[in-house]
């Protein structure tokens, strides 16, 4: 509930001040898929396998921009997709991850360009 409230808080502060490129028909969000440690990993294939995870995730409407394994923690994967899918997105890791996964996610944005308009105002 928390991850939704600041998700749409977030979509709220995007339309309101337009950081974004397409704010009023995106988001980005970032999911930690966190390993359950109690199990191996041949465990936590067989319910990725059992559950289609891999046929679901990610959704064909989202955009992967980036997938990472943390050591020690999980994957890491930043879908953008269509503000309006958030649920779908949701429900797509409920189904899919849940038994292998513990979720977390995160409202997210691109902060290259503040960087580098940063750095481009430097003496």
């Amino acid at each position: 509930m928390k991850s939704l409230v600041l998700t749409l808080l977030f979509l709220g502060a995007v339309q309101t001040y337009g950081h974004a490129q397409t704010a009023a028909d995106s988001v980005m969000v970032t999911i930690f898929l966190k390993h359950q440690q109690d199990k191996s990993l041949k465990e936590i294939n067989a319910k990725l396998d059992a559950n289609k995870f891999h046929e679901m995730f990610p959704p064909k409407f989202a955009r992967v921009v980036s997938w990472y394994v943390m050591m020690g923690i999980g994957q890491v994967v930043t879908l953008k997709f269509p503000a309006s899918k958030l649920r779908e997105v949701n429900l797509t890791l409920e189904n899919g991850a849940w038994g292998a996964f513990d979720t977390s996610f995160y409202p997210t944005y691109d902060y290259m360009p503040v960087w580098k308009s940063q750095q481009n105002k430097k003496p």
